[in-house]
């Protein structure tokens, strides 16, 4: 990607996309961290059906912590791995009040050390909480990255974000994920991106079968 095509590509996401930024609704770091936890193969949108009933029958984490996996699966069993994430969850309360003293640490070591916590959420949490910069690299980031020249069509997650990292300017970089992603959720969709609509259709890599009226 020359810098020519790498700059269209940052300033059509800065016009279109402008105010884009974290979509889960959470009033607390361990709220959005268990928000984030839930959001793994399930859509923003129902993670934030569940969350108020969630954190209503669970108040703190303590509460979390002294439930039972089968309760607060109950009240998730709308998303998808509800049981493995009720468990994380439960875990996760336990995690934070007996070595965080109840608060959502900063390290990224600690933080992939809790139960569910991946690369992508830790990134997360510390870019939307801590504002450190860091891209997360989830199923929108990674197919834009391929489909607009980041990256190559093979290239797995982490070599994804590493690419990203060098080819971005680190101070945008929580901008950019964020961007990315709203790019990709509303637009260049997986099965049915808006091609006819979009200003950097010559540039992407994937066939373009939506060019057609």
């Amino acid at each position: 990607m020359t810098p020519t095509t790498k700059n269209n590509v940052l300033i059509y996401l800065q016009t279109h996309y402008p105010n884009a930024g974290c979509e889960l609704i959470y009033h607390s770091d361990y709220q959005l961290l268990m928000a984030v936890v839930l959001s793994a193969q399930t859509t923003d949108q129902a993670v934030n059906r569940v969350t108020p009933l969630l954190f209503k029958r669970f108040p703190t984490l303590a509460d979390f912590a002294q439930a039972k996996v089968s309760e607060i699966a109950k009240v998730i069993q709308s998303i998808g791995l509800f049981k493995t994430k009720a468990k994380h969850l439960q875990e996760l309360a336990s995690q934070l009040l007996s070595r965080h003293r109840g608060a959502v640490p900063q390290d990224k070591t600690a933080l992939l050390a809790l139960s569910g916590v991946g690369i992508k959420t830790a990134n997360v949490v510390r870019a939307e909480l801590f504002k450190l910069p860091e891209i997360a690299v989830d199923t929108h980031v990674h197919r834009l990255a391929w489909r607009l020249g980041f990256t190559r069509r093979g290239d797995n997650v982490t070599v994804t974000e590493t690419k990203l990292r060098r080819a971005l300017p680190q101070t945008e970089y929580i901008r950019l994920h964020h961007q990315l992603i709203h790019f990709g959720r509303y637009a260049c969709k997986a099965k049915a991106p808006l091609c006819q609509q979009c200003g950097l259709v010559n540039l992407c890599k994937e066939p373009k079968k939506n060019l057609k009226k």
